[in-house]
């Protein structure tokens, strides 16, 4: 089989680095990868969806998988589908669920899935009103996608009210800002879910934890992820039951309820608070980087994962998850999250421990191949991934791993699950 995966970073790599290793796959492509894609694969550059369509068609693509939101907010699965290519993602309607806070939170309210207390407006003075009405922290989210820097977490009335100003008046966000929510601050643990749906069925994988923040101890600038642990002990049968039972379910009833059955990958994050679940967002793909460290635990098949739901035929389908723990810890550009960084060439050292070549592995991601070397040109670099028996063994493996890697100016955090450590 011939698959396409459309994307270029971590979580991409980590797509079609498990893809090499399944049998069903005979060749990768991607579209437009990065640097070190082209080691497992074969880079595609392309203009438009259209000629994207017939690069596929030539190519002879059994199934493409789509990596980023922005894609599917934009309608591919919609134009591959057209063209009668199998493809797997949400259609562009069924994206409305991260292309639109709004969207999703009025979705949460209609079909009575936990979360919380909100309102959704385009009027300052409307959302100032409500803003009073709620004790201190606040939350203020952009409508629209912002590249994941579309949410405030207000200290103050007045940093939330100057917050929702500047969305509203474009300043912020532009367009993505032109309305907003505003809605109450839960305290407690957060988790990132994942199912893989078909529009009627899904398969659950096991929860993880992301590590927004880009310093240690979750201090400094939110970022993309600087690091992701699975699974995590902070979940029990109990939760897993009230997560199927009170958010997949009834989302994918709603949606099918709506004309827009969702099909791909459906990203939960979530609250627990005080043993309760609640939904912060929805998201319509993978999370970066808990995909990095989520695909080395499925041990049957990804292919057919991924194939049977875009055919709509999970039901057929019993996936094995691994009994290990995985670990990965993102590797980030100088300065990063502020602005771009100068190229800077990546070296990674042999490594001699068979246990550590074994258990761990690079996925790259903000990288370019410049004069047959890899250097790193964006702002997360690449994810050290370690497996184990316990967290602990796969968190010190992570670490051991990016002591081999060296790039100027190279940063990461050195306390990634930490929480389920403590």
């Amino acid at each position: 089989m011939n698959v396409l995966i459309i994307g270029s970073g971590g979580r991409e790599y980590s797509i079609g680095l498990a893809l090499s290793q399944d049998e069903k796959v005979d060749k990768i492509y991607f579209a437009p990868g990065n640097g070190a894609t082209a080691k497992i694969g074969e880079n595609i550059s392309y203009e438009s969806y259209d000629s994207l369509i017939e690069s596929a068609k030539e190519k002879m693509i059994d199934l493409t998988i789509v990596g980023p939101e922005a894609p599917l907010v934009d309608g591919v699965v919609d134009r591959f589908k057209a063209a009668g290519l199998k493809i797997f993602g949400p259609s562009q309607a069924a994206s409305q669920l991260e292309g639109s806070k709004v969207f999703m939170k009025n979705f949460l309210k209609k079909y009575e899935i936990p979360t919380a207390r909100y309102i959704e407006t385009d009027n300052i003075d409307e959302a100032s009103q409500f803003i009073d009405s709620l004790s201190t922290p606040i939350v203020v989210k952009a409508d629209g996608l912002c590249a994941g820097k579309g949410v405030i977490i207000a200290q103050s009335h007045e940093e939330a009210k100057e917050a929702a100003k500047g969305m509203l008046s474009g300043e912020s966000f532009g367009d993505a800002g032109k309305r907003v929510i505003v809605e109450e601050f839960l305290d407690g643990y957060e988790l990132s879910v994942f199912a893989i749906c078909d529009g009627e069925e899904y398969k659950l994988l096991p929860a993880a934890q992301d590590h927004k923040r880009l310093l240690d101890g979750d201090q400094g600038p939110n970022t993309g992820g600087m690091g992701a642990y699975a699974p995590t002990p902070l979940i029990d049968e109990a939760l897993y039951r009230a997560i199927e039972e009170e958010v997949v379910k009834p989302t994918l009833k709603g949606m099918q309820a709506e004309g827009m059955p969702y099909e791909g990958v459906l990203f939960m994050g979530l609250m627990i608070v005080d043993s309760k679940v609640k939904v912060l967002e929805y998201n319509v793909r993978f999370g970066d980087p808990e995909c990095e460290i989520l695909m080395p635990l499925i041990r049957s098949s990804v292919f057919e994962l991924f194939d049977k739901g875009a055919s709509g035929k999970l039901n057929e389908l019993d996936i094995e998850i691994s009994e290990q723990k995985c670990v990965g810890v993102v590797m980030a550009s100088q300065d990063y999250p502020y602005k771009s960084s100068k190229p800077a060439e990546i070296i990674v050292d042999e490594i001699v421990d068979p246990h550590l070549r074994e258990h761990c592995h690079i996925s790259y991601a903000g990288v370019s191949e410049i004069d047959g070397k890899i250097f790193a040109t964006g702002g997360r670099v690449l994810v050290c991934v370690g497996l184990g028996e316990s967290i602990q063994e796969a968190r010190d493996r992570a670490y051991e791993l990016a002591a081999h890697v060296h790039f100027m100016g190279k940063q990461c955090r050195m306390d990634i699950a930490y929480q389920a450590l403590s």
